[in-house]
């Protein structure tokens, strides 16, 4: 009834929202300098926004400086399954570079959260991503889609790919990333990751646990899969398959910070009035793709919630995957960088860090580490923080072990 519930609300207030996009529209093109017209306009435009969308925004990136030149930039699939795609952004150009795939979190929302993260790596990369699907969107006769179904994606994909390639993980899939390293090191897979960035992820959630680790363990698995777990309403491509919305999941964001998004909304309201287009504009974009989101399966909400946040499986040397009991040790010649936000609320210094005693048989000199000073959560991947002092320090682990 839970997604039911929603889904009727988002119906019954589309046509208002419509209207009101409409009017914003029309009035914006008149309003000259007219004050109350120019408050009229905010206020349609606020309203017309106070919505959610379950689509995936595009990436808009079509074309790329490298060197002193601009480059097209085109979107090609290398690899599909029915809940995720390796996304490559092909450059037209003759050298080869080395190839990156970037690890975009099954959290809520869609890989474009990672769109600044391409573009910076763009120029000096062959860069790919795991672009998830929305699961409300996967017809329930593709299956299930667990925390094994992720690391076998990544192993996949890294496959698909083909040797030499990174791995550069961003936030929760960092366990991902360790055990898929793990399991093909183990294996003597050829298209093991020669490199392994981890940013801001919840290698080990018992260090200086955050507001979302101590939620986590609030409550039992079973009170998780009561309250948060709905089925997909009827008319939906994935009707009836049990998901995590990702409705609940951005509330849940949202509530953490509920002034900071209330301010940023009147703040909105004023560059509207003001003519202050391109704060206004900025405003829209971040908006734009933090309301954007995507339901996860159930199994795979649950099974991270409890292996990764209740039961520390991974730093406990406990995990398995598909019956295999997961060994870091196992990984040696793959360089691992961490990075970590002094003040990151979500995955709390230490968290990350905590990998480099996992990887035991990796030596020193393949391990590395970045606090970065000032940075929050998001700070870590994106923004002038990361693209001045985090970027170069990935670019140069990422070239190091090429």
């Amino acid at each position: 009834m839970l997604y039911l519930a929603y889904q009727t609300h988002a119906d019954m207030i589309a046509p208002m929202r419509a209207f009101a996009a409409v009017a914003a529209h029309g009035l914006g093109r008149i309003v000259g300098d007219n004050a109350a017209l120019r408050n009229l306009t905010a206020a349609y435009e606020i309203i017309a926004r106070a919505g959610l969308t379950h689509k995936r925004p595009a990436f808009g990136i079509d074309k790329v400086k490298v060197g002193n030149c601009d480059v097209k930039v085109v979107e090609e699939v290398m690899h599909k399954t029915a809940f995720g795609t390796l996304l490559r952004f092909r450059k037209d150009i003759d050298q080869a570079q080395p190839r990156v795939l970037l690890l975009a979190p099954l959290s809520g929302h869609f890989a474009t959260l990672l769109r600044g993260t391409v573009q910076t790596m763009l120029p000096e990369f062959d860069v790919h991503i795991t672009d998830w699907h929305n699961a409300r969107d996967v017809p329930l006769d593709r299956g299930n889609f667990g925390f094994d179904d992720y690391i076998a994606h990544v192993i996949a994909f890294l496959e698909a790919m083909g040797p030499p390639a990174h791995l550069v993980a961003v936030c929760q899939p960092c366990v991902a990333a360790l055990v898929a390293a793990a399991i093909m090191a183990e294996d003597d897979n050829p298209a093991q990751p020669r490199s392994m960035t981890l940013m801001a992820g919840p290698v080990d959630t018992r260090i200086n646990p955050t507001k979302v680790n101590e939620l986590a363990n609030s409550r039992p698995i079973s009170w998780f899969e009561q309250n948060l777990i709905a089925r997909v309403p009827f008319r939906f491509g994935g009707s009836f398959r049990r998901v995590y919305p990702g409705f609940i999941q951005l509330a849940a964001f949202m509530s953490m910070n509920i002034d900071r998004h209330v301010k940023a909304h009147r703040d909105l309201y004023g560059h509207i009035v003001n003519g202050d287009h391109a704060r206004a504009q900025a405003a829209r974009d971040f908006y734009d793709e933090y309301f954007a989101v995507l339901d996860l399966t159930a199994e795979f909400y649950l099974e991270t919630v409890r292996l990764v946040f209740q039961e520390h499986a991974l730093p406990r040397r406990a995990l398995t995957w598909r019956g295999r009991k997961v060994d870091l040790a196992a990984i040696r010649r793959t360089l691992l960088l961490t990075v970590e936000g002094e003040k990151d609320d979500i995955c709390a210094i230490g968290q990350t860090v905590a990998a480099h005693d996992l990887c035991a048989g990796l030596k020193p000199f393949l391990k590395r580490h970045h606090l970065q000073a000032g940075a929050g959560h998001y700070g870590v991947f994106s923004g002038r923080r990361w693209e001045s002092q985090v970027y170069p320090l990935v670019k140069n682990a990422i070239l190091a072990s090429n």
